[in-house]
């Protein structure tokens, strides 16, 4: 970890906070090394769920062009950064066998919306906005934007908020299907840590096979998909809280999920 990511826990909840509130949590090298190492910890240590924000008045306003510039000035592939960090952490985000829930407060832009739209559930404050700023400095899309876009908003709207790069403010967002909620924004940080807390109470290895299987759905066809359903429920049919669950419900009592 560093000081430019924080994390902790709040019970079974890994709370990873960017921390550079002046510079609205913009990532510089340093920053994405951390945030990539504090993603592996929320994954290897027996929390539950994963809340994903940023400190101060925006989530993340994307790669740190200060940095990015004197690298390029330097005679430096800086675009190496693609493959050593962006796509690493959101192969992270998506593959985590736990729910991710991104609390996007203010701006999250370029690789800054790629990071919250690979996080399971999207949260916003009502004064956030989206920006897919990759076009404005002459880039093509990264953190993984060109397929979440596409599956969440369609590829026609992709291409509009790719290409033009305009802002889109939270309800918009939320009505293309980009976020999962808008709340006030001073009731976000709140309803965001109850949602993860709420996950992190039920079934997390469900959770996971959920989150597998609608990776595998994405890139195969039908029969395969039916193939790795029967796979995933036969992994599911062993766990305790399959057992205790479908016991519960016969008793008519309330399952207590232990997370396996």
């Amino acid at each position: 970890m560093t000081d430019t990511v924080l994390y902790e826990t709040a019970g079974d909840v890994a709370v990873i906070r960017l921390n550079r509130p002046k510079a609205l949590n913009a990532l510089t090298t340093e920053m994405k090394a951390g945030l990539l190492a504090a993603l592996r910890r929320a994954a290897s240590e027996p929390v539950r769920a994963v809340l994903l924000t940023g400190n101060g008045r925006g989530f993340c306003a994307g790669q740190d062009l200060v940095e990015h510039a004197g690298k390029l000035e330097s005679g430096s592939t800086a675009l190496n950064t693609v493959q050593e960090h962006y796509n690493p952490i959101v192969m992270e985000i998506a593959t985590m066998p736990k729910p991710v829930v991104a609390a996007v407060n203010g701006v999250a832009a370029g690789a800054g919306a790629g990071l919250a739209l690979a996080c399971d559930f999207r949260l916003a404050g009502a004064g956030a906005t989206l920006v897919m700023s990759f076009s404005a400095v002459g880039l093509g899309p990264d953190t993984g934007v060109s397929w979440t876009l596409s599956r969440l908003a369609g590829p026609a709207t992709a291409a509009e908020l790719l290409m033009l790069a305009e802002p889109v403010p939270a309800e918009r967002a939320l009505g293309l299907g980009l976020l999962t909620s808008v709340l006030p924004d001073d009731e976000l940080t709140e309803n965001a840590l109850d949602l993860a807390r709420r996950l992190a109470a039920g079934p997390t290895a469900a959770y996971g096979a959920i989150k597998e299987a609608l990776m595998f759905a994405s890139s195969h066809p039908l029969a395969e998909a039916l193939e790795e359903e029967a796979v995933l429920q036969a992994r599911m049919g062993e766990t305790a809280d399959h057992k205790a669950a479908t016991k519960a419900f016969v008793n008519k009592e309330r399952p207590r999920y232990v997370g396996h």
